[in-house]
């Protein structure tokens, strides 16, 4: 199971945008006297790297994932309960927690918070472990920055040892069994998160938010665009492997 985690971890890294390019040029160095597979390779990573940096990019990959699901502000009945699935944050020096969460992070509690105030004595799940870089798990950094912004202590749940998407639905399914619940995340990972809890037999309502896709002329090559492509990427890769999980 590590080495399996581990593996995906690598492999998914390596076929991001940045890694990928580098590796095609530097894989045309070590070929350079064949000029024409040279060329080609370098060719290769240059359109590579103007379409995933331009607005074609974010219209192509982006979009399709961000508007599976619509903003959800419709009021919740009944049992209430919030999972706000985890990201990323980092130890900073006297730093306060929510200043310590990346801004996928703060984006997504933040939408969590909003959610918890459309039912009654709602319930926060926050997940994410924190790896070998942090001091603290990241449900742990959720939960203390949960509490800056209001939420009282009482009404979070932890789970701090979810690794990726596949655990957090593993561990809601032992907290929660078929119980409904409001579904919080990024937009662009909302389709393949809501596939994975299906798959285990909850019942998620999507909540989704940090959209990324912005409108911008065409010509314009941005940074932001190559993160949004990078991010699609990412979700597109998540969706290829499980695909290969449940046909193997």
């Amino acid at each position: 199971m590590d080495i399996m985690f581990w593996v995906k971890k690598v492999v998914s890294q390596g076929m991001m945008p940045i890694p990928f390019i580098l590796l095609l040029l530097l894989i045309s160095f070590l070929v350079w006297r064949r000029r024409s597979m040279a060329k080609y390779l370098v060719s290769c990573a240059f359109f590579l790297l103007l379409f995933l940096s331009s607005q074609l990019s974010v219209n192509t990959l982006v979009r399709p994932l961000e508007s599976a699901y619509p903003i959800n502000s419709t009021p919740i009945a009944g049992a209430c309960f919030v999972m706000v699935l985890g990201s990323g944050h980092a130890d900073i020096a006297g730093a306060t927690a929510v200043q310590s969460l990346s801004d996928v992070a703060l984006t997504r509690l933040t939408e969590g918070i909003r959610q918890l105030k459309l039912g009654q004595e709602c319930m926060l799940i926050v997940s994410g472990w924190g790896g070998e870089l942090t001091q603290f798990s990241h449900a742990e950094m959720m939960a203390k920055a949960a509490v800056e912004l209001g939420v009282d202590k009482s009404r979070i749940i932890q789970f701090p040892l979810a690794r990726d998407t596949i655990e957090e639905a593993q561990y809601l399914k032992w907290e929660l069994g078929e119980e409904p619940f409001r579904l919080v995340t990024s937009a662009t990972h909302m389709p393949r998160a809501m596939a994975i809890f299906a798959a285990k037999g909850l019942h998620p309502d999507a909540a989704p938010t940090d959209f990324i896709g912005r409108d911008d002329f065409w010509w314009r090559l941005t940074a932001d665009n190559l993160v949004a492509s990078q991010r699609a990427i990412h979700e597109y890769i998540g969706r290829l492997w499980l695909w290969i999980k449940a046909v193997s």
